[in-house]
C-alpha cells in the first residue's frame, strides 16, 4: 500500500513525506518496546508516540509510515528526525483503533 492509498484509507495527511513509501504491513502500540521487539520491515505504525524516540525505533524496526492518531501535531524535532532517516509521518483524526480498522487490507506485521 502506498503513502497516498494509507492517507486516504485513514482521511489522513501527510506531516513528512518519503515519496515512493510502500508498507506491506501494520502494527498498532504505543509501547515502544513492544514495537522494537515485534515490528517488522515494510510496516505501518499506528500510535499516538510524537517524539523523537519513536522515530528512531522506526529505524532501528524498518518501519516506513508512522501514523499518528487524534490528530497529535508532530514537534519539528521529530519531523526534522523523520526525514533524515527517511521515515514518513502521516496524521489522522482517528483513534488507533479506527485506523487499524481502516488498514485491515493489511497483515500485521510480525517479526
Amino acid at each position: 500500500m502506498t503513502i497516498t492509498e494509507v492517507v486516504a484509507k485513514v482521511n489522513g495527511r501527510i506531516a513528512v513525506d518519503k515519496p515512493g513509501a510502500e508498507v506491506n504491513f501494520a502494527y498498532a502500540s504505543d509501547l515502544l518496546s513492544d514495537v522494537m521487539g515485534h515490528c517488522g520491515d515494510e510496516s505501518a505504525l499506528i500510535t499516538i508516540q510524537n517524539h523523537l524516540n519513536t522515530i528512531a525505533v522506526c529505524t532501528l524496526a524498518g518501519i516506513e509510515i508512522i501514523i499518528i492518531c487524534h490528530d497529535r501535531p508532530v514537534p519539528d524535532d521529530m519531523a526534522e528526525a523523520a526525514r533524515r532517516e527517511e521515515v514518513a509521518i502521516v496524521t489522522t483524526p482517528m483513534s488507533q483503533f479506527e485506523a487499524s480498522v481502516a488498514l485491515s487490507a493489511l497483515p500485521p506485521s510480525a517479526k
